[in-house]
């Protein structure tokens, strides 16, 4: 998980306009973070677990179907983030806010839209051509916001 969010908070600054745009790292970064997600993430938690370094909530295995969609849409828009980055950004004035917009709502991570409301996440994963059509910021936005979402279902604080 932490090589995942390392992959994430190395590119992030790209996506903000905070640092040159580098569509090789942007790729590499998400085909490590595809690496990991996907079946590859949903194996680390058997219902078994006892692993309390892992900070996961009981409420994953109580609603591991929810997890394993998330960890399964992550790996698609991993896999569409690979396939976008030579696309650039959408704006490289608005960075990621045109992102939003691109997504029919707000980008934000956490926001209601990806947390099971009327947004993407509620609805049909796009596809990973549909997603290499895609300027990178906005495959970024939907990576990062699964990310989120999950950490918000699943995930207890550091003790």
């Amino acid at each position: 998980m932490s090589a995942m969010g390392d992959a994430v908070k190395a590119v992030a600054p790209m996506m903000s306009g905070e640092a040159a745009y580098d569509a090789a790292a942007v790729r590499e970064a998400a085909e490590l973070i595809g690496s990991h997600a996907g079946t590859a993430m949903t194996e680390l938690f058997p219902e078994d677990n006892e692993n309390a370094a892992s900070y996961v909530k009981d409420a994953i295995w109580q609603d591991w179907d929810t997890f394993a969609d998330l960890a399964e849409r992550l790996h698609t828009y991993s896999e569409g983030l690979a396939l976008a980055a030579e696309n650039g950004l959408a704006s490289s004035e608005s960075g990621m806010a045109d992102a939003g917009a691109m997504m029919g709502g707000n980008a934000m991570m956490g926001s209601d839209d990806m947390m099971g409301g009327s947004g993407m996440m509620a609805g049909a994963t796009m596809g990973r051509e549909e997603l290499a059509e895609m300027p990178a910021d906005a495959v970024f936005a939907m990576v990062s916001n699964t990310c989120s979402a999950c950490h918000t279902r699943f995930r207890t604080e550091a003790k």
